[in-house]
């Protein structure tokens, strides 16, 4: 097993608090069950309607499935491990890793591709049917997803050769580079490096890129002299730049700084953010509150 010793890690969990299992075991299993349901319903609704056959619901579509991967890959486990079943596999950490990094990578950078479609149709309308045609946001999505998949591919190789020789317990809730870094027996200098240059492409990057968008999509809003304009412009940007930031400064809290730094109860809170909440929160704030989304789903419901 590449020199590892270690045939399985003990995932700590939310074990320091048995008081809150139940309430936390509820919580996560309603999380888990909106994150699916919602995002299930998003694909489904975006598909079955050709008013929603646009690029900006092509990308939401495609982060309907980005959060289904992420929310499968870690609350499964997550409410495994509060009714016992905190032991996972040497293989089996390795691929929550592997799909959790792409997915995370995918997140990010669907975000920017999004914030990209936003500049197009408010500040250069008129080129909007040929900058995002079917395509380039072919192109785009093709770029989100074999980026993250190379992201993933490499930070995960260079873990799969780190030796574990000592400590099996993984001081989180699922397998994130940070606490495995802590469990190696071998310098992980390369791992650090590489993930601090992974965070600083996939989200200070792409932050800049969207800020950097959003700065001309409010400076042209300004510019309408309808206030009734200016407000339905601001609403669809302002729930977009909240989780964003949200979820932007999480990742980079807990992937820009070395290993040796990590806290165990900051950054489980830091966590769920963008591995449960954020995924969860995703299908109200970007299309149930959509007027077009809510005429979808109700032609939808009446035609079944």
């Amino acid at each position: 097993m590449n020199g590892t010793l270690l045939t399985e890690f003990l995932i700590l969990g939310f074990s320091e608090m048995p008081h809150l299992q139940v309430p936390l075991f509820l919580g996560f299993l309603c999380l888990y069950m909106a994150a699916i349901s919602g995002n299930l319903l998003i694909m489904v609704t975006v598909s079955a309607s050709p008013a929603l056959h646009t690029p900006m619901y092509f990308f939401l579509f495609n982060l309907a499935m980005v959060d289904i991967l992420c929310t499968s890959t870690i609350l499964p486990k997550l409410l495994d491990t509060m009714v016992g079943g905190r032991m996972i596999s040497y293989w089996g950490c390795m691929a929550q890793l592997y799909f959790f990094t792409w997915s995370m990578g995918a997140e990010l950078l669907l975000f920017s591709a999004m914030a990209y479609d936003r500049f197009v149709a408010i500040c250069c309308p008129l080129h909007y049917g040929a900058w995002m045609g079917p395509r380039v946001c072919a192109f785009l999505a093709g770029l989100v997803w074999s980026i993250s998949l190379t992201n993933t591919s490499v930070n995960t190789s260079l873990v799969l050769r780190l030796p574990f020789c000592s400590s099996n317990v993984i001081e989180h809730f699922f397998c994130e580079i940070p606490p495995l870094l802590k469990l190696s027996c071998a310098p992980t200098q390369l791992n650090e490096a590489m993930a601090f240059a992974a965070d600083v492409f996939l989200a200070v990057g792409n932050f800049s890129v969207i800020i950097l968008s959003y700065g001309f999509i409010v400076a042209s809003i300004l510019r309408i002299r309808s206030a009734e304009g200016k407000r339905r412009a601001f609403s669809t940007c302002s729930a977009h730049v909240i989780v964003v930031t949200m979820y932007y400064s999480t990742v980079i809290y807990t992937y820009i700084r070395p290993a040796s730094s990590y806290s165990l109860n900051k950054d489980k809170v830091v966590s769920v953010i963008y591995t449960s909440v954020a995924p969860t929160l995703n299908p109200l704030i970007y299309t149930l509150r959509n007027k077009d989304v809510k005429v979808a789903l109700r032609r939808l419901l009446f035609c079944c």
